[in-house]
């Protein structure tokens, strides 16, 4: 079974993330929106979404990892992979949730960063 197949997100801690969006947008032209930026597949191409957004430094989505920043990956059967990370002792902070854009679940790695799973 083919698990990751690309990452969906990328979020971290700054101290204003409103100033932080401002300068992606003035200096590298980012389009921005309410939670960041969405980069967008190239037309005709299978690819997802990535989502870049920046986030307070109080924030506690992070939590319980101390690391300033998530990723979250693409997976293509969330179910059947959090089976076999449950069989293999990785520490599954939630259960999945369901929207009408995909289902997620968050574990941590070895070394207690949170991660962000989603399958589309």
């Amino acid at each position: 079974m083919k698990k990751v197949t690309g990452i969906g997100g990328i979020f971290f801690k700054c101290k204003d993330p409103q100033a932080i969006k401002e300068w992606y947008k003035t200096h590298l032209g980012l389009n921005i929106n309410d939670y960041g930026a969405t980069f967008e597949p190239e037309e005709g191409s299978k690819g997802s979404s990535l989502s870049w957004s920046p986030f307070p430094e109080s924030t506690t989505y992070f939590q319980p990892s101390e690391h300033p920043f998530m990723i979250n990956y693409i997976v293509d059967d969330l179910e059947k992979l959090v089976e076999e990370l449950k069989q293999a002792d990785v520490k599954i902070l939630d259960e999945i949730s369901s929207y009408e854009y995909g289902k997620f679940i968050h574990i941590l790695d070895p070394e207690g960063r949170k991660i962000e799973l989603w399958e589309p």
